[in-house]
């Protein structure tokens, strides 16, 4: 199903009640099911599955085999990788069913999420924060974090474009790429240029 603000392969299922903004794609074997809402310019991988109610903000870049399930939210500018998986149930059982139980995940703009990470439900994963491929994260993750391992332990800090920040001892931080100038106080990184 195309239209023509959005591009969706002829084998995508695209159930009624989506709402799909335009210059999006949604590519081959990829399901978007109903009452989702997905903004403009995004990409939508291959054999990924968008759950019900699931928002999806402008630009976001889903790669294949990814299953966002109800009850993730994710802003502007993120990037979920290949693989990657989301929980939506803390203590999920076959037979009991607790559909009213979906915790809510909330992924900030700009955050990275790498190939085969775990994000469990109940979460904010803070704004430009990078996640590393293979980590479980377990707990909140403040902006600009850098995240690794199982469970997710923070490492340093990185820039809007996903470099690491080295602060001096007037802890400031230059991003390599963009110039940008970073400051930490308190343990929290804000850009200030």
């Amino acid at each position: 199903m195309s239209s023509e603000f959005f591009f969706a392969h002829s084998t995508a299922v695209i159930d009624d009640g989506c709402k799909i903004g335009e210059g999006t794609k949604i590519w081959h074997f990829s399901h978007v099911m109903p009452d989702s809402i997905i903004g403009e310019k995004c990409n939508i991988g291959q054999n990924v599955v968008i759950s019900p109610k699931v928002k999806l903000g402008n630009n976001v870049k889903v790669q294949n085999n990814v299953s966002i399930y109800t009850g993730v939210i994710c802003e502007d500018d993120v990037f979920l990788g290949p693989s990657m998986v989301f929980t939506n149930i803390i203590n999920p059982r076959s037979a009991i069913v607790r559909r009213d139980n979906y915790q809510k995940t909330l992924v900030k703009k700009g955050a990275s999420v790498g190939a085969n990470a775990t994000i469990i439900c109940g979460n904010t994963l803070g704004e430009y924060c990078l996640i590393g491929a293979g980590t479980v994260v377990t707990r909140e993750v403040p902006n600009f974090a850098l995240i690794v391992g199982n469970p997710g332990k923070q490492i340093g800090w990185v820039s809007e474009y996903g470099h690491r920040l080295l602060f001096d001892e007037n802890n400031e931080a230059v991003c390599l790429e963009s110039g940008q100038i970073y400051s930490l106080d308190n343990n929290k990184v804000l850009r200030l240029k």
